[in-house]
């Protein structure tokens, strides 16, 4: 891609629910408009895009990626072949999946202590009985889809949970639970190489089940623009179904999130 002047094509790459719920989606768009670029969202999967008809394809929103994971791959293959794909698909592909975690550690990089379960592999009840408590989850997801806290005592729960995602033919991650993870995630912000910022980023779901777009700036930290909040954000679909989660006892949580709405998501 050329400089800001030439109009260089960019699709900013989406989903279904990123269109829905992305409050920041139309301030990229507008911002690289602004530079004299002709961006537009498409979504990952828009029937007849022809992706060679791009100089950059930009992944931004593709919220659906993992309950499509094996689609999701083969496009970024497609659009790697059609344009510059960022980021690349090989980069992409090892991303998707937190069995990433295990390269990591064995790189010398801290990362939570993390068992991985795999289909067909034996197990035993003791390894979900952790003093802090558990959080189970598939290698794969997004947004705590499928994901619990137990606390302690409630071990049996937690493999039992773990057996159903097993039983789909799903990795399992086996996490102790780090308590001040619930503070949220601070993400450091570079452009060029140059530090610009610092966010918090907090629980995606807020206590009405909606999607939070709101990003704090970190004190002490230069001032961050803050976007335009929708006046009535909707969750995506994903997260509105109707139907509750498997009964669980008092000692778990469901979904693995200290402000979510205890009935926006569902079991696959």
């Amino acid at each position: 891609m050329g400089s800001a002047r030439d109009g260089a094509r960019i699709a900013v790459v989406t989903s279904g629910p990123g269109i829905e719920a992305d409050a920041d989606l139309p301030l990229i768009v507008e911002a690289l408009r602004a530079e004299g670029l002709a961006a537009r969202p498409v979504p990952w999967d828009a029937d007849a895009t022809a992706w060679d008809g791009f100089d950059l394809a930009l992944i931004r929103s593709t919220w659906d990626y993992s309950q499509r994971l094996g689609e999701f791959l083969a496009w970024t293959d497609t659009a790697a072949r059609a344009t510059r794909l960022r980021n690349p698909a090989p980069v992409v592909r090892w991303n998707s999946d937190k069995r990433y975690l295990t390269r990591l550690a064995e790189r010398g990089v801290r990362v939570a202590p993390t068992r991985f379960l795999e289909p067909g592999t034996p197990y035993d009840v003791a390894d979900f009985d952790r003093p802090g408590g558990v959080v189970v989850k598939p290698s794969v997801s997004a947004g705590a889809r499928d994901t619990a806290r137990y606390e302690p005592g409630h071990h049996a729960d937690a493999a039992r949970h773990a057996r159903m995602l097993l039983d789909q033919g799903r990795t399992v991650m086996v996490q102790p639970y780090l308590r001040r993870v619930a503070e949220g995630e601070r993400a450091l912000v570079f452009f060029g190489g140059a530090f610009s910022h610092a966010i918090r980023k907090g629980p995606l779901l807020t206590e009405a089940g909606v999607i939070d777009n709101q990003r704090v700036a970190h004190p002490g930290i230069a001032p961050h623009r803050r976007p335009k909040r929708n006046s009535a954000p909707r969750a995506p679909p994903w997260r509105r179904s109707r139907r509750r989660p498997p009964p669980s006892s008092p000692g778990s949580t469901w979904p693995w999130t200290t402000t979510a709405n205890r009935w926006s998501w569902s079991w696959n």
